[in-house]
């Protein structure tokens, strides 16, 4: 990390107060970042000092609410805090120039970034290099990874209990642009329903199979010719392991946007999404999990438990200085994937 000496002094009376704890910087205040801010606020090891924002008129209301942190609007100052680790919490299409001037600017090297790691494969590979240049802590907001079915998910799938995965069908749907068609004027999220919410069920796949390679892509564009609005995708593993997958944001009876998978094995079927857990064995037994069941407990819940102990994961791992999952890289898959898929259907430029 780099320390500039130019620090006022109400400045250096603040960061002197909290000498002891993890300095964070948080970049964008939007939908995610008010979520972490509020986290990290709680959690007792960190102490939120510096959130950049571009919009004056956001900038004027944290102003008012975080009394005790410093509200800046240009990236390259947050060098002038000496801060342990800094959240990425912009929209997508500017992950890659901002994360490249917190290294570059010696802001920190310890850096989380919001799902997806950038626009595309090549500025996510691009961004691994800086990782492994710079060295620190690095991981990628795929919270689903801690949630408790699908943690629960991943231990009896490594512990081989419906023995050697097959195949599995994956969702991730939502009903947020259900019953609209093609003449509204609803603008959908300009990276896709790929990359908003899409990204999960892929990412929760490579986490349980190991690398996937796509063979075979449909995509739909309901609401405007511009927006991927519904994908079809099927992949296979190097083992022979085949997986489909359908995404939406299009599908009635989906208020809260859930992910799921029903994984078929050699000795049975793995049924997962983010609020249960069923095995059914070829023996004919047959086992079920709620979150409940799965001491699904915070010490603070906002948004819900996953995005806790991802917060609090990292965290530790920049305490302890150790890495932690999802990395950078390990995020740069699947890019590499939705890149795949859009080669495939013939809409990457």
């Amino acid at each position: 990390m780099v320390s500039v000496p130019h620090v006022n002094s109400e400045d250096r009376i603040m960061l002197e107060r909290d000498e002891g704890k993890l300095k964070v910087g948080l970049v964008g205040f939007g939908k995610m970042g008010m979520l972490h801010a509020g986290i990290l606020n709680f959690l007792p090891e960190v102490k939120l000092a510096a959130i950049c924002e571009k919009s004056g008129l956001i900038r004027k209301f944290l102003k008012k609410v975080f009394k005790d942190v410093k509200i800046l609007d240009e990236v390259d100052r947050l060098s002038s805090f000496d801060l342990d680790a800094v959240y990425v919490t912009t929209p997508i299409g500017s992950h890659f120039p901002v994360v490249k001037s917190l290294y570059e600017n010696g802001v920190t090297r310890n850096l989380f970034v919001e799902k997806t790691l950038a626009s595309n494969f090549d500025e996510a590979r691009k961004l691994c290099e800086f990782a492994q240049e710079f060295g620190g802590v690095n991981m990628t907001g795929y919270m689903r990874r801690f949630c408790v079915t699908f943690m629960k998910a991943k231990g009896l799938l490594s512990e081989r209990v419906i023995g050697k995965p097959l195949s599995f069908k994956a969702y991730a749907y939502s009903s947020d642009f259900f019953g609209i068609d093609g003449c509204s004027k609803v603008k959908t999220p300009v990276v896709g329903v790929l990359r908003d919410l899409g990204c999960h069920a892929l990412d929760l796949a490579l986490w349980f199979f190991g690398d996937l390679k796509v063979t075979d892509v449909r995509l739909k564009s309901v609401l405007n010719n511009s927006s991927i609005d519904s994908a079809y995708l099927r992949a296979e593993a190097a083992s022979g392991l085949v997986g489909d997958f359908s995404v939406s944001w299009s599908v009635s009876g989906y208020r809260i946007p859930e992910v799921g998978f029903v994984i078929e094995g050699s000795e049975g079927c793995l049924t997962v999404n983010d609020d249960k857990l069923e095995l059914n064995m070829k023996d004919g037994s047959t086992h079920r999990w709620f979150r409940h069941d799965l001491d699904d407990r915070v010490d603070f819940w906002l948004g819900s438990p996953e995005y806790y102990r991802e917060d609090e994961c990292f965290v530790e791992a920049v305490v302890h200085g150790r890495s932690v999952e999802p990395s950078f890289e390990a995020a740069a898959k699947v890019d590499g994937l939705i890149d795949e898929v859009l080669a495939g259907a013939g809409q990457l430029g």
